[in-house]
C-alpha cells in the first residue's frame, strides 16, 4: 500500500463514544487487494487511546470537550491481504458545539430606598463554557417572578422602575433569563433587598 486516507477528520464535542469520525481507505496498485486497519504505536500515536477502529471506520473511544482539548493525533496502519503495511499519522479536530449557560450572577442585590427611578441595581453576567458567547437578558414568568413588574433590564443592567420605600416593602423577587446567541438559555431567581435610609422628621405633636 502507498497511501491511507480518512473521509473526515473532525468530530463534534460531546458526541457519544463510538461515534464514527470517518471511513478509512487505502491506495494500492493491486486493484483487488483487501485491507485491515489498526492503531499502532509510533510517531504521532499520542492520542490512540481516545479512538478505535471498527471495520474500516475510525471511531471515538471517548467523549471530547472542545474547551479542554480540540486537536488529537493518531497513527493508523493499513495492512493488505499479503501482510504488507503502510502507516500514516492523522490529526483529528474536535469542533465546538454551543452549550447551555449554567448560571447568572448579579453584581449587586441591594438598593437604598428613595433613590431615583431607573437607578441601576447591578449588572448581570452569565457563566458559560463557551468563552466567546454573547447574551441577552429578560425578565420572565415563572417561580419567583413576583416583583418583575417593578424592574426593567436595559442591556445587562437591572434597574428599578420607580423609587422604592423600605417601610412599604423591603424585599423583592425577580426571575431573570439569559439567552446566548444560539438560543440556549438559563433562568434564575434573585432576591433584591431595599436598605433603610434615615429620613427627615415630618411633624411634631404636643400632647396638650
Amino acid at each position: 500500500p502507498t497511501a491511507l486516507a480518512v473521509s473526515a477528520s473532525t468530530v463534534a464535542e460531546n458526541a457519544v463514544s463510538g461515534t464514527t469520525v470517518g471511513a478509512l481507505s487505502t491506495t494500492d496498485v493491486d486493484a483487488g487487494d483487501t485491507f485491515t486497519y489498526s492503531l499502532v504505536s509510533g510517531t504521532g500515536s499520542t492520542d490512540n487511546a481516545s479512538f478505535a477502529i471498527s471495520g474500516a471506520n475510525l471511531v471515538t473511544a471517548a467523549v471530547f470537550n472542545f474547551e479542554t482539548k480540540n486537536s488529537y493525533a493518531v497513527r493508523v496502519r493499513t495492512t493488505d491481504a499479503g501482510g504488507l503495511t503502510f502507516d500514516r499519522e492523522l490529526t483529528l479536530t474536535v469542533t465546538n458545539v454551543n452549550e447551555v449557560p449554567t448560571d447568572i450572577a448579579l453584581s449587586a442585590t441591594t438598593v437604598a430606598e428613595n433613590v431615583a427611578a431607573n437607578t441601576v441595581i447591578g449588572a448581570l453576567t452569565t457563566t458559560d463554557v463557551d468563552a466567546s458567547n454573547t447574551f441577552t437578558y429578560t425578565l420572565v414568568a415563572g417561580t419567583g417572578d413576583t416583583d418583575n413588574a417593578a424592574f426593567t433590564i436595559t442591556g445587562s443592567d437591572l434597574t428599578i422602575n420607580a423609587s422604592l420605600n423600605f417601610e412599604a416593602q423591603n424585599s423583592y423577587s425577580v426571575r431573570v433569563k439569559t439567552t446566548d446567541q444560539g438560543g440556549l438559555s438559563f433562568e434564575k431567581v434573585f432576591t433584591l433587598t431595599v436598605t433603610n435610609v434615615n429620613e427627615v422628621p415630618t411633624d411634631i405633636a404636643l400632647s396638650a
